[in-house]
């Protein structure tokens, strides 16, 4: 049985090692929407780092988040090894879950393999906005949650910090999936 982890991260920068991922957090998912469990993390930054000017910006236009992402810091060679073990404990294979994937999967393989020696996904992530693409027929570029039915998105809020939107987005992919496997129920 797979499990959908829905994982995001918020990062200082745009690619890790460089740069330093500042929390993550991952909801887990069974196929029907149901939430099994949840696991976050605020790190530690990475010594030897810089932060990115221009993300420390958009940062500083968004202070209570920022505060929320840097409490309670934990270093990433605790964190990690950790987060593997609470993969390995879901009832289920897990699926790494995200929008977008490409980002939030890069940060957190990268921190697997380096504080953990291995991800227990694999080299494997789930795209949403992929997925959004091919439900509604439409072309990557307008896969975008302001072109995606309304149905889709449930009263759920999307703060920034990291574990709120891992749950925010893995409601989201529990309902795309469903709407997958069901076919077409609802208007873009």
């Amino acid at each position: 049985m797979e499990i959908y982890v829905s994982t995001d991260i918020e990062a200082d920068g745009p690619i890790p090692g460089e740069y330093s991922m500042l929390s993550f957090a991952s909801a887990a998912y069974g196929a029907d929407n149901i939430l099994l469990d949840t696991f976050q993390a605020n790190l530690e930054t990475l010594p030897n780092a810089s932060s990115d000017p221009a993300v420390m910006r958009w940062w500083d236009a968004h202070p209570e988040a920022w505060a929320a992402n840097r409490q309670n810091l934990r270093p990433a060679e605790e964190a990690m090894p950790e987060y593997v073990d609470w993969l390995n404990k879901l009832p289920g294979k897990p699926v790494f879950v995200a929008y977008p994937a490409a980002y939030d999967f890069m940060f957190i393989y990268w921190y697997l393999i380096q504080f953990a020696g291995h991800s227990p996904f694999g080299h494997s992530a789930l795209d949403m906005k992929t997925l959004a693409m091919a439900i509604l027929g439409i072309e990557f570029l307008e896969a975008h949650k302001g072109n995606m039915p309304d149905a889709w998105f449930e009263a759920l809020p999307h703060t920034h910090v990291a574990l709120d939107d891992a749950i925010e987005q893995g409601a989201l992919f529990c309902n795309m999936l469903r709407e997958l496997k069901q076919g077409p129920t609802t208007q873009a």
